[in-house]
């Protein structure tokens, strides 16, 4: 395991209700994160961060997915996923950024649950107790606007001022009672070409 793991916090979530109507099925939101001792943090500006993703990254990646699908019970039981990062307020967005934003840590999520789609994400800074938001969206499909859901968390002791958390979020399913159809009923009604990436 890695030296600068402090903790693994996992968030589990079960809506019942929305809109004064039962959901049914219930929709389950499910959130992990990793709090980790920034690896650049006192070493001024460090121009090359790779030695230390190539370290960090694929733990990190492996160690949140499988956290993950064990709370969901399966890979196939995850239909929205996607990734997020907070740095504390003494690190460079772009530390949290890097462990992230690399395949050595998306692609371990990407492929336990067969997605085709990218992974939303946000890269924020803040205290510890800030909020954690982990946007999602339909893992084989992204114009699916009934999976655009958000996974929202905190730590209350972290990030400390050179800690990085990162994090990985997921659903069981769309919004209760979506009723706002999708990008591509749009995309008709517009008269737009679905087929042209262009229009899409």
């Amino acid at each position: 395991m890695l030296p600068e793991l402090r903790k693994v916090v996992t968030y589990d979530e079960d809506i019942h209700r929305e809109g004064e109507r039962a959901a049914e099925p219930a929709l389950r939101l499910i959130g992990v994160a990793a709090v980790v001792k920034n690896p650049w943090h006192g070493k001024g500006f460090v121009e090359d961060l790779s030695p230390d993703i190539k370290r960090m990254a694929p733990v990190l990646g492996k160690l949140l997915t499988d956290r993950l699908i064990a709370l969901a019970g399966s890979g196939d039981a995850i239909e929205a996923y996607g990734k997020a990062c907070m740095c504390g307020t003494d690190c460079e967005l772009e530390h949290g950024s890097a462990l992230i934003h690399t395949l050595l840590f998306g692609n371990n999520y990407r492929e336990a649950v067969g997605a085709k789609t990218y992974l939303g994400f946000t890269n924020t800074r803040g205290p510890a107790s800030t909020q954690i938001q982990i946007p999602l969206m339909d893992k084989h499909d992204g114009g699916r606007r009934s999976h655009y859901l958000t996974v929202q968390f905190a730590v209350p002791d972290a990030p400390g001022h050179d800690e990085l958390i990162v994090a990985l979020g997921a659903s069981t399913g769309g919004r209760p009672h979506h009723r706002i159809g999708d990008r591509y009923s749009d995309l008709a009604m517009l008269g737009r070409d679905i087929e042209n990436p262009a229009d899409v």
